[in-house]
């Protein structure tokens, strides 16, 4: 097996001075070894990995990884930079680069090795005998672990898989630090307790805790956090066992370890596995990055919530306050994740109920909304039956939309304790027709309210009943208090005068409007803004009987979001020469995702480029709302593409409407990339640097 890193790829005079320059420079000496195939594909690959977030970290280091299928091997290529490049660090510049490439389907043995260097970047000496190191073979032995650093550093360097197992690695594939806790749990720092639950010879019981960390590659912040708490669990004290859910698997804590720790850190930007083992402890969730930046101040949170008596219910284990992420996060940020988090769990009944809707009018006819309750009459042989029975039933799916919407804005505040007063208060606002604005109200005031609770100090014998009868019981009455006396009329009103305003829309008042709706689809490509834009338009639909207004909406919303997706397959068809091969081929899955109105088909070239692609696309989207509107183009169905064009009003004309956004947005798209006079290396050059600048909930296959 070859060396991950050699001579030949390290550069001890890196003279970048971006981080897109600085993983160029690295990944073409990758290149040059044959370890990467597609050099611009993989630094798109990169690129997307550190849209994800930053990877600059606290000590003048940037780690800049990524899986990929254009490596053939795991390696790593170093470089130190004189000047300093901005990784996002918090306190500055780094002068250590680390580019990681790890194949798409690496085995556990090297992703150990990648885990190995993850560890060692936390260690001081390490990176000191870096930064002093003066040639390219000792820097590179020096991180293999053939050549020992300074006195006093940890010998846990990266080296070759029979090194590591010789050197008695632990189950989770990462060599133990001497003196630390194992991800096992089977070596105790000394005083501590052991992994039985079973105190020490010590006299005094140390501070106990479990940690979990996870990242979204699971190469090297995993490791990072798990090193940095340990670092600071062994200098306070604290007894701190880690379980590494990383891409070389992960080994479950002992469960007697976890009965006896006093306290959970959770420090992810993936979901936690099986995070209900560690429900009725006090805990601590954040990001990956605060676990490698403040292990200390978590520590101490976490303390400080076991001498409170705060302990977490239910089998989720997450402490509301921090599920937005970084403490450090503002109160607009963690706003915004709750909406969304009751946007994202609602799209999937209104997509449902939408559907059986649009269904029951296709085959019931247009009267099929004043049939008779299928349960007194249902004839088997009759289509007009069948129609009724798929109308009813998405008539009760989308009775669901307003309590599911608060419930899971709740949810997302406050965690599952929030879900009882979230859809209690959700199910009002339907019953008093405060509708779409009411459900948001209810779900952030349930969630409030929740939070407000789980903040009082309660006796230990009631800690149990809490979750189940105590919590509910206030709440709701709360929830409950509020949306009946105090604000449930005056958000029935305001519900009532919105509607009343776009059922009055006509002329240019209404093609503004369309126009309007079409730039929030198109900028960020099933963002935060395309969901508000979606979720107002079937907010509107979601009655029995939908206005007029209500239905050009949903027309113009779900035409503008087929726009960029389409356009962008357009555009590598017919000037493929100013798109990359990736591009190209993402071009032909375009086709159908925009077809099928899934705007997030675009977001590949957006990532690429986003100042032409996004405002080229937001220009067709435009067009096509605004046109949209003038044919008067109708839409029951809150979803489909050209799977429901039969169900709509006018569908010649709204299918005009779509190609001439589209047709706008290609010939933007290629006039701006044309205009650059570049070859196609430097246009993929470019692809490849660019930052992603628009996200999306990859599980939600919606425009919304």
């Amino acid at each position: 097996m070859s060396e991950m890193i050699t001579a030949d790829l390290v550069d001890l005079d890196l003279s970048a001075q971006t981080k897109e320059a600085a993983a160029r420079a690295l990944a073409e000496r990758m290149v040059a070894k044959g370890r990467v195939t597609d050099l611009d594909g993989f630094l798109a690959d990169v690129a997307a990995r550190e849209a994800q977030m930053p990877t600059g970290l606290d000590g003048g280091i940037g780690i800049p990884h990524c899986r990929s299928e254009h490596v053939t091997e795991p390696t790593l290529a170093f470089g130190r930079s004189a000047a300093g490049i901005d990784f996002g660090a918090p306190d500055g510049p780094a002068d250590l680069i680390f580019l990681i490439a790890a194949p798409a389907g690496a085995d556990d043995a090297h992703l150990t090795i990648l885990s190995s260097l993850a560890r060692q970047l936390m260690n001081a000496e390490f990176t000191s005998a870096l930064r002093a190191v003066d040639d390219a073979a000792a820097a590179a032995a020096l991180i293999r672990g053939d050549e020992a650093p300074a006195a006093g550093t940890s010998e846990n360097s990266v080296a070759e898989p029979n090194a590591a197992a010789s050197a008695g690695t632990a189950t989770e594939g990462t060599a133990p630090v001497p003196g630390a806790t194992v991800d096992d749990g089977s070596a105790p720092a000394p005083g501590a307790a052991d992994t039985n639950g079973a105190p020490s010879d010590n006299d005094a019981r140390p501070f106990r805790v479990v940690a979990v960390t996870s990242c979204p590659t699971g190469i090297a912040h995993t490791y990072m956090a798990a090193e940095s708490l340990e670092n600071a669990g062994r200098e306070a004290g604290i007894h701190i066992v880690v379980e590494t859910q990383g891409s070389a698997g992960f080994t479950r804590l002992d469960p007697a370890v976890i009965a006896a720790a006093d306290g959970v850190i959770f420090a992810h930007d993936v979901p936690v596995r099986d995070k209900g083992r560690f429900a009725g402890k006090p805990t601590v969730d954040v990001g990956v990055k605060a676990g490698i930046n403040r292990p200390a101040a978590l520590l101490t949170e976490v303390r400080g919530k076991a001498e409170r008596g705060e302990v977490t219910s239910g089998s989720a284990a997450a402490t509301p306050v921090e599920r937005g992420g970084e403490s450090s996060e503002g109160y607009g940020t963690k706003l915004r994740k709750w909406l969304m988090s009751g946007v994202s769990y609602m799209v999937p009944f209104v997509a449902a109920g939408g559907l059986l809707i649009a269904l029951g009018f296709a085959i019931g006819g247009w009267t099929v909304n004043k049939a008779p309750s299928v349960m007194d009459h249902f004839v088997w042989t009759q289509t007009d039956s069948w129609g009724a029975l798929l109308f009813q039933i998405g008539g009760v799916a989308f009775n669901f939309l307003v309590p599911v919407l608060a419930g899971y804005i709740a949810y997302g505040m406050a965690d599952r304790p929030g879900l009882v007063p979230g859809f209690v208060g959700g199910a009002i606002a339907l019953n008093i027709n405060a509708g779409f604005l009411g459900g948001l109200a209810a779900g952030l005031i349930a969630g409030g309210v929740v939070i407000g609770i789980q903040k009082v100090k309660i006796p230990a014998a009631l800690r149990g009943v809490m979750p189940v009868v105590v919590i509910p019981l206030i709440s709701s009455a709360i929830v409950g208090f509020l949306m009946f006396v105090v604000i449930g009329k005056p958000i029935a009103s305001a519900q009532k005068g919105m509607t009343d305003w776009l059922n009055g829309l006509t002329g240019t008042n209404a093609v503004l409007l369309g126009a309007l709706l079409g730039l929030m689809m198109c900028f960020d490509l099933g963002g935060p803004v395309n969901k508000v834009a979606y979720t107002f338009a079937t907010a509107g639909i979601a009655v029995a009987s939908p206005s007029d207004s209500a239905m050009k909406i949903m027309a113009a919303v779900m035409a503008a979001g087929m726009v960029p997706p389409l356009a962008m397959a357009l555009a590598t068809t017919v000037r493929g020469k100013l798109f990359t091969q990736t591009e190209r081929e993402n071009g032909k899955a375009a086709w159908v995702l925009g077809a099928s109105f899934i705007t997030e088909g675009a977001i590949p070239f957006a990532a690429a480029d986003p100042l032409r692609v996004i405002p080229s696309a937001m220009a067709g989207g435009a067009v096509t709302g605004a046109l949209s509107m003038t044919f008067d183009a109708t839409l029951r169905a809150p979803h489909g593409g050209i799977f429901v064009v039969p169900l709509i009003g006018n569908p010649l004309l709204y299918l005009v409407a779509i190609a001439a956004g589209v047709c706008v947005s290609a010939a933007l798209v290629v006039v701006l990339k044309g205009m650059r006079k570049q070859s196609p290396d430097d246009v993929a050059k470019e692809a490849a640097q660019a930052p992603i600048s628009a996200k999306t909930d990859s599980k939600q296959p919606v425009a919304a």
